[in-house]
């Protein structure tokens, strides 16, 4: 019988879903190690291989979390995965999309799954999200002057917390075995679309709030010359947006219930919870 140590590392573990997976695991009595830029317990940066094999020092298992806002990563992911092997890695849990079966092929999100899948030296496993909900209270699709701008055509989208996503995965990793080739797919419990969300958030806030259905070529541009995105990130905001827009958005299902226990939060519910998010600043004093 192997009583060997059991240590889960959190990429992206100062992230939405990494700090929570850790906090949790952690509730549970589970060993954990975050790794991120800064402010985790080890330093953690794709683009230096030198912080890699510190990272996966005595790790049995891995929340992956690929490079953010960036397209082309495969290369960087099996270099990763090399070492991790080497390391003693058994289990793999990766933070994919919903859809990633129809990313295009410019976007490594299906090359690194294939790259698990090929593996024989661990499990892997697949949280495959809709898009969060913490999008709306970030910097992604910020309400700005009352106004939330995104390409969307009027589609529908069935928008995860990512605390819900972040329970999947806990338990995934808490139990790999359990779980060892699975792929799970978090949604919210109904589909919505944006001009929706901007109504819900108007309830709970007491303020105007609606959706301007941009033209997706202005939306990217506009993101790109503001320095927000990468130039080359484009390809990807144009397949998740044209994916609500031509009516293939994620759709409820019963993901989070099957592996929490718990119901989906839904967006009203997040609303109220995060409604300070979209607060007015509080007035000068003279």
């Amino acid at each position: 019988m192997d009583n060997s140590p059991r240590t889960t590392l959190v990429l992206g573990g100062t992230g939405r879903t990494g700090a929570l997976i850790a906090k949790t695991l952690a509730e549970r009595g589970l060993a954990v190690r975050t790794a991120a830029r800064h402010g985790a317990d080890v330093p953690f940066d794709w683009d230096d291989a030198a912080t890699h094999g510190p990272a996966l020092a005595g790790v049995d298992r891995v929340y992956l979390v690929t490079p953010v806002m960036r397209v082309a990563y495969a290369r960087l992911v099996s270099d990763f995965l090399d070492l991790a092997e080497a390391s003693g890695v058994r289990h793999v849990t990766y933070l994919s999309t919903y859809g990633s079966d129809q990313a295009p092929p410019e976007i490594d999100i299906r090359a690194v799954e294939r790259e698990l899948m090929r593996r024989e030296a661990f499990t892997c496993s697949f949280v495959r999200p809709a898009w969060v909900m913490q999008n709306f209270s970030g910097a992604h699709l910020p309400v700005v002057q009352g106004v939330i701008t995104v390409p969307t055509a009027g589609g529908a989208e069935a928008f995860v917390d990512a605390a819900d996503i972040a329970a999947v995965a806990a338990e995934r990793l808490a139990d790999p075995d359990a779980h060892a080739g699975a792929a799970y797919a978090p949604t919210g419990p109904e589909a919505l679309t944006v001009a929706e969300v901007a109504g819900i958030i108007a309830g709970v806030i007491g303020r105007p709030v609606r959706h301007h259905d941009i033209e997706i070529d202005a939306w990217i541009d506009g993101a790109v010359a503001a320095g927000l995105v990468p130039a080359d990130y484009a390809v990807m905001l144009r397949w998740l947006t044209g994916t609500i827009a031509a009516g293939h958005g994620s759709r409820p299902d019963d993901d989070i219930l099957k592996v929490t226990r718990v119901p989906p939060t839904s967006f009203a519910e997040f609303t109220r919870r995060t409604a300070q998010a979209w607060a007015l600043p509080a007035a000068a004093h003279s």
